[in-house]
């Protein structure tokens, strides 16, 4: 069995089952505890699982929400391709809100230098990225800053993005599903997610596939808020089709 098909029924099983065990993955799979062991770091290192004794657990399991810091490496020539394909989702000129996350943070570094756009964000560094740039046009959210995500989030943050409408929200999650939409763990950030999506025309999410198929505690907007996912071909086919049955439109890279 190739290694990537490996790893697939690996992570398949400890997602149904809460835990795998590397002895029982071993005789299942009719390979070494250390080829095991070598598949659990590198699901590991992708963000998928969390190393445990004997074994391993998926993240979704461990109820914490990853700071900035610790997710800014995971999955990275993934979020590279999805920031790089979402800025055809661009206006060609005119009005964008970015929300936070790893994803969009780089989606923000490919910017066009040479397109004018006003942009508002309740990042930090997104903010920090734009700041000096002459074609951007920077609206910053004040707010209560969450450490985790260096973002503002909260009351202020959403009274304030209330009072524009801008062409397209470029949005993250942490969870997406068919039937509960994106989602994320803590409210307040689905509140200024929330509100980011209902003050623009249209709603672009930039998920990575390890997010499709996750529900997370707070829910942030069903699926039919949302206009475009861009993902990475690591989606399933017959779950794009069941995403896209829900009415966004889907672009794997």
């Amino acid at each position: 069995m190739y290694a990537t098909l490996r790893q697939g029924e690996i992570v398949s099983r400890a997602r149904a089952d809460g835990r795998v065990d590397v002895r029982e993955l071993a005789e299942l799979l009719q390979v070494t505890p250390e080829t095991v062991r070598r598949d659990l770091t590198v699901l590991e290192r992708r963000g998928v699982l969390h190393r445990v004794h004997g074994g391993a657990i998926p993240v979704e399991r461990l109820g914490i929400e990853p700071a900035v810091a610790e997710r800014e490496g995971r999955m990275a020539a993934e979020k590279d391709r999805i920031a790089k394909a979402a800025i055809d989702e661009l206006p060609e000129g005119g009005s964008i809100l970015i929300d936070a996350g790893t994803t969009t943070i780089r989606f923000a570094d490919l910017l066009p230098q040479d397109r004018e756009l006003t942009v508002v964000t309740h990042s930090l560094p997104i903010a920090s990225l734009l700041a000096g740039r002459p074609a951007v046009r920077l609206h910053l959210l004040g707010g209560v800053v969450r450490g985790r995500t260096l973002a503002a989030v909260g009351a202020w943050a959403e009274r304030e993005i209330r009072d524009v409408y801008a062409d397209v929200a470029f949005v993250g999650t942490n969870g997406l599903t068919v039937e509960r939409g994106l989602t994320t763990p803590d409210l307040d950030e689905a509140g200024i997610k929330r509100a980011l999506i209902a003050c623009a025309r249209r709603t672009v999410v930039l998920a990575d596939h390890t997010k499709i198929g996750r529900s997370e505690f707070a829910q942030v907007a069903p699926l039919s808020a949302v206009d475009t996912l861009v993902t990475d071909s690591g989606l399933a086919s017959d779950l794009a089709d069941e995403i896209e049955s829900a009415g966004p439109r889907v672009v794997c890279t």
